[in-house]
């Protein structure tokens, strides 16, 4: 595997989630296979839980890491051709990729959505760059319109927690304080429209995603018809994806809020959510420290789905 952006990326599904769970039962099998090789995590954003649980993944793996932080420990990057650099920026990308890429065997790159403009946000500029230019095994640590390593460690979760075969799964809009991007909602459709769930994404009106990514997924615009019996409650907020509102709030309506009294719609399910979370806007605080939450369990698996992924690029070099 030379790249890794979206769910076709891993083959077939089901037998990715049985390696990434054999690999958790044994997290340094494997370690042979980076002795001697070096993974970079470059950020262009902040980060906690993809920081820590990449690094660690690299390090069961045997291999050597390394942690740039764009715009706090290197130089400001100009990413865009033809810009005369006469501003605070004093390297292009084009020379800082492939000066990267001769230093490491594999490169995880996270850059978030700008909002600027919706088609360089998913034209994914920045990731596309390093798969072009840096020579190297390129995986997404979020990028503008996705997060694949998220959505894989939350197949994985709901493969461990789910109590029957096919079950249903919904993700749901949330309010927020802030405009978000589409990143983690976008690869939760992708990964579900492919795994073998009952998939629902409700939102008020206006909140529609890419329907690359939304696919054969059912719509429900009513979040308490969406929730009946569902095993799975996925929240998130994102920002607006149609123009003219692209990257807008539309809505901060609380009633969205996932509470117990929403929760009590349900089949009992399992509250999951990427983190950071916002309490008492996303998720109140009785539903996000119940017995059925599975925010923890699924962070920690954040470690198994990079390594997953991370070994896989290994056995190609």
């Amino acid at each position: 595997m030379r790249t890794y952006t979206n769910v076709k990326d891993l083959g077939d599904l089901n037998a990715a989630v049985k390696e990434a769970l054999e690999i958790k039962k044994n997290r340094f099998a494997y370690k042979h296979l980076g002795e001697n090789k070096t993974l970079l995590m470059v950020f262009f954003n902040s980060s906690l839980r993809t920081r820590l649980s990449t690094q660690k993944a690299g390090m069961n793996l045997g291999m050597n890491t390394m942690v740039l932080d764009i715009n706090q420990g290197a130089w400001k990057l100009e990413t865009e051709r033809g810009v005369i650099m006469d501003g605070d920026k004093s390297e292009h990308i084009l020379e800082a990729i492939p000066v990267m890429g001769s230093y490491c065997d594999i490169i995880g790159v996270r850059a978030f959505a700008q909002f600027e403009n919706k088609e360089d946000d998913y034209q994914e500029k920045i990731l596309n760059q390093f798969i072009q230019y840096s020579g190297k095994p390129v995986f997404s640590m979020e990028a503008a319109t996705g997060h694949p390593l998220q959505a894989f460690a939350d197949l994985i979760t709901i493969e461990e927690y789910k109590k029957t075969a096919r079950p249903k799964v919904v993700l749901t809009w949330a309010p927020h304080p802030k405009a978000l991007p589409q990143a983690v909602p976008n690869s939760f459709a992708d990964f579900m429209n492919e795994a073998d769930v009952d998939f629902v994404i409700t939102h008020p009106e206006g909140y529609d995603l890419d329907p690359k990514f939304v696919r054969g997924a059912k719509v429900e615009y009513n979040q308490d018809k969406a929730l009946e019996d569902a095993d799975f409650v996925y929240a998130k907020n994102w920002a607006a994806y149609t123009n003219p509102n692209y990257g807008k709030i539309l809505s901060k309506d609380m009633s969205w809020t996932v509470t117990a009294q929403k929760m009590a719609l349900t089949n009992n399910a399992y509250f999951m959510h990427c983190l950071p979370v916002r309490r008492n806007m996303i998720v109140s605080d009785d539903v996000i420290e119940s017995p059925q939450s599975i925010v923890i369990p699924e962070a920690a698996n954040r470690e198994i789905s990079a390594q997953t992924v991370i070994k896989r690029m290994l056995e190609t070099l």
